[in-house]
């Protein structure tokens, strides 16, 4: 769902912006209180994953197709302050670098897909983990909380276009036809996120930032009889090593930017789908970066989808992890100077 150049005016476009940076200047503070050395680098890794996934989009229905978002993945695996910057970083790289949503509206877009969708996902995976915190139950909420996440996006776009758009919408019929293929976007991005967070809980689970404190209490039983509760300790950061996770997690990334996205979906995504239905597709307008050679993750420059797709992942993972490794050192100058 990446809003192109042309879609708003520019009050709209504007307003957004500062919505967005305000945004990005509170979640650089609250970054604060969720990064130490195992979530700085997975920042990184999150972000790069998350840019990857994006790549391959799938079929939803006929002629449409739908891709991961990824608000509420990143907020439950590094927490949604950080995931709100793995979010912007994504989107500020799929922007300048492949031509993949507007200059105009990156405000629009990392307020809708970032701030929204990380927000609404946040909100809802907090609300069923309250009622149970097994792994089962946070890989159930995981899921929940993405599917809900998109289509609330989707309709927060209706109601800016609606605000400010370029053309004129029946808001009900738009909003109806929005809602409705994200509902079905929103399955996907559920079993994707699902599955993300399940993979991560089943090797380290230590590493998830929603799942902190699921680790039971040990029931400790003396000599004399007496019995001791003493709860599980996390696993450290270096006991385990984190490098091999690391490692494996970005492989993994590079084979679905680099192999895997040949094999995506060329159909509109939902957006341009209900936008050409809709009969407000013409008011797109073409992007300032739009003859780079990675514009279109390679197509104007000739560049095979997969070669482009690993150049994102790198640039995303070294700013990302750049961001995350700065909140985290200006974390811990506070700490030593007592702030």
């Amino acid at each position: 769902m990446h809003v192109p150049d042309g879609f708003f005016d520019a009050a709209v476009s504007v307003s957004a912006g500062a919505v967005a940076a305000a945004g990005v200047a509170v979640c650089l503070r609250g970054a604060r209180r969720e990064l130490d050395d195992r979530t700085a680098p997975m920042a990184g890794l999150v972000a790069a994953f998350i840019f990857a996934v994006q790549m391959l989009n799938f079929p939803i229905a006929a002629g449409t197709s739908g891709h991961l978002m990824g608000g509420a993945l990143a907020a439950i695996l590094v927490g949604p302050y950080t995931g709100v910057l793995c979010l912007a970083v994504v989107l500020i790289v799929q922007s300048v670098f492949f031509a993949d949503g507007g200059l105009t509206a990156l405000g629009v877009n990392i307020t809708i897909m970032g701030i929204v969708g990380v927000l609404v996902g946040w909100g809802v995976f907090r609300l069923v983990t309250r009622v149970a915190r097994s792994k089962g139950a946070i890989t159930a909420a995981a899921f929940l909380a993405a599917l809900i996440s998109v289509p609330v996006s989707a309709l927060v776009f209706t109601l800016l276009f609606w605000i400010g758009g370029t053309a004129p919408i029946e808001v009900g019929t738009v909003a109806a036809a929005m809602g409705g293929v994200h509902v079905l976007i929103g399955v996907g991005e559920g079993v994707i996120t699902a599955l993300t967070v399940g993979a991560v809980l089943a090797v380290r689970p230590d590493l998830v930032h929603g799942a902190r404190g699921l680790a039971s209490s040990l029931l400790l039983r003396g000599a004399d009889g007496t019995t001791t509760v003493e709860p599980q300790r996390p696993v450290a950061a270096g006991s385990r090593g984190l490098r091999p996770f690391l490692l494996g997690g970005l492989g993994v990334t590079l084979v679905l930017a680099g192999l895997v996205s040949f094999f995506a979906s060329s159909s509109p995504d939902g957006l341009e789908s209900v936008a050409e239905d809709k009969g407000f597709l013409g008011q797109a307008t073409d992007h300032l970066f739009g003859a780079w050679a990675l514009a279109d993750y390679g197509e104007v420059g000739g560049i095979p989808v997969g070669v482009a797709g690993a150049v994102g992942v790198g640039i995303v993972l070294l700013l990302a992890g750049g961001v995350a490794y700065a909140a985290r050192g200006r974390a811990r100058d506070r700490e030593r100077a007592g702030v």
